[in-house]
């Protein structure tokens, strides 16, 4: 099983939870607008962290996604060549497939604490 990590806002979260799916790609884009979700693997999470949510004032939050309860395929892909390449899952995650919820906080200087 890989782990997948996607950051999301709580409420976005929250509100996929009656449908039983979620489908937000990343920050304000749906899976339909993008064609995929945006995913990281924990050596990733930070930058990705930093880089789309660093403004964030709403509650966060790290959905830890198990590849193997997926439907969809996963591509892993980079934004240039040669660059990390990220997991991609296209197709909506069924809430069955998020096997943990991480809160995230933030530390004194606003940083943010992410899982390992």
């Amino acid at each position: 099983m890989t782990e997948l990590l996607h950051l999301t806002e709580r409420e976005t979260w929250e509100a996929a939870l009656p449908t039983g799916w979620y489908r937000t790609s990343t920050r304000g884009v749906s899976l339909e607008q993008q064609g995929f979700i945006h995913c990281s693997l924990p050596h990733q999470l930070r930058g990705v962290a930093e880089f789309v949510y660093r403004d964030a004032t709403e509650d966060l939050v790290v959905l830890v996604i198990d590849s193997e309860r997926l439907d969809a395929p996963v591509k892993y892909e980079a934004m240039e060549p040669g660059a990390d390449e990220f997991p991609h899952i296209y197709g909506p995650v069924p809430a069955s497939a998020v096997s943990r919820v991480v809160p995230v906080e933030r530390d004194d200087q606003g940083r943010m604490l992410l899982p390992e």
